[in-house]
């Protein structure tokens, strides 16, 4: 996993799916910052899937809704599938006020159902003894 990329927005690994979230902090240069370093990662981890959090942002802009729609685009001829989860309903709803569809972005109520989404599922039993086999 890489720490913290130059754009401040971290971006972990997860075998072939990328996770990784958006801020309200995040502005036109971060953005833009975001998308390379993110298309970036699909193309050199060879990512089949990418999860993007939204779930800490507040609101959202026409430029950020415009670079969600292009990172999905460019994930997409990447080979990667992304899905945006987490949108609360002031964003949805200012997305819908300013006219803006995001064709070709699926989205997910939360990460969890995101992830489960790109074949990722939360075992109903954690491992026992930090995934080591004790009773031998």
């Amino acid at each position: 996993m890489n720490g913290r990329p130059s754009n401040g927005v971290p971006i972990l690994r997860l075998g072939d799916v990328l996770v990784t979230g958006l801020l309200n902090e995040l502005d036109d240069k971060s953005a833009v910052a975001f998308t390379d370093e993110l298309t970036t990662r699909i193309s050199t981890d060879g990512a089949r899937g990418v999860l993007v959090d939204i779930s800490r942002l507040e609101i959202i802009d026409s430029f950020v809704a415009r670079t969600l729609m292009e990172l999905t685009t460019m994930a997409r001829l990447l080979g990667a599938r992304v899905i945006v989860a987490g949108m609360r309903p002031p964003v949805a709803i200012t997305l819908v006020e300013l006219g803006l569809q995001l064709d070709g972005v699926e989205t997910a109520l939360n990460a969890e159902l995101g992830m489960a989404a790109l074949g990722w599922y939360q075992s109903a039993h954690p491992p026992q003894g930090g995934g080591r086999d004790t009773d031998r």
